[in-house]
């Protein structure tokens, strides 16, 4: 009687890595090998190269390096077929995390890159790509350490954004923002746990990534979020005790959303 074999993966992503740096690829292959749900079939050091292949090869999943000679991996993100592979950014700098984010890629590991923490991004992969009902409990080789919380440098959450601060990346909540002043080139971000948050961008940027039913633009200078507004009177809406003016070239479509909002 033969002895059941350990129950395999339900789908293989199949990968390729990106990166001038030959090290760097020997670590790609070496921690894909021991990942059975994933298959590494090409390695590049050049974004051109990797491009004309993957201009016909279609893979699931692209691990690749920003900085690069010639093209850079952002720009290679760019102008890949939408949809077709999801984008992993490999970088030993984490100043391109809000590029990464605003992109949409799947994730983004900063060098040196523990194998933890790359299984922690596999595992997001593999069950982004196979339905629950379909996908084992957990992969095989990464039972121990199973996803509980995204790392905070990981630009894949829905629920969050990233802004530069200072000298580093804050990861702001959704759920945490109250609203947010335009100050010339600079906004300035209202939150209920984090305090302000001071960040060079524009509004047209962040107005991209947040959600349009959550969020909306009532003045020149003031975006606010839906569900922290206590009440809207004579022009103006009140958010965490402060009055917010609405101009008059955004009240008829944020009026409407408040209709919208809620369902009257």
């Amino acid at each position: 009687m033969e002895t059941p074999s350990a129950a395999l993966p339900t789908r293989v992503l199949t990968c390729v890595a990106v990166d001038d740096e030959p090290l760097a690829t020997a670590v790609m292959q070496r921690y894909c090998a021991q990942l059975p749900f994933l298959q590494l079939v090409a390695t590049f050091h050049d974004a051109m190269s990797a491009l004309a292949y993957l201009q016909t090869h279609a893979v699931d999943v692209v691990f690749l390096d920003i900085e690069m000679p010639g093209l850079t991996g952002i720009q290679l993100a760019q102008i890949l077929p939408p949809g077709r592979s999801r984008v992993v950014l490999t970088t030993a700098y984490d100043q391109y995390a809000v590029q990464g984010y605003e992109l949409g890629v799947a994730d983004y590991l900063v060098k040196p890159i523990g194998f933890q923490r790359f299984v922690q991004a596999a595992n997001r992969l593999y069950h982004s790509f196979v339905p629950a009902e379909a996908a084992p409990a957990e992969p095989a080789g990464a039972e121990a350490v199973a996803v509980a919380h995204p790392e905070p440098h990981a630009p894949v959450a829905a629920d969050a954004m990233f802004v530069k601060n200072e000298h580093r990346l804050q990861r702001v909540a959704f759920d945490d923002i109250l609203y947010i002043e335009g100050m010339k080139d600079y906004l300035m971000i209202y939150t209920a746990e984090s305090g302000k948050i001071l960040t060079l961008q524009s509004f047209r940027r962040v107005e991209e990534v947040l959600p349009p039913q959550r969020f909306a633009r009532i003045h020149k200078s003031f975006l606010v979020a839906l569900n922290r507004i206590e009440h809207v009177e004579r022009g103006k809406v009140q958010i965490a005790g402060r009055l917010l003016p609405v101009g008059d070239a955004y009240r008829e479509s944020f009026m409407a959303l408040i209709r919208a909002y809620n369902q009257l």
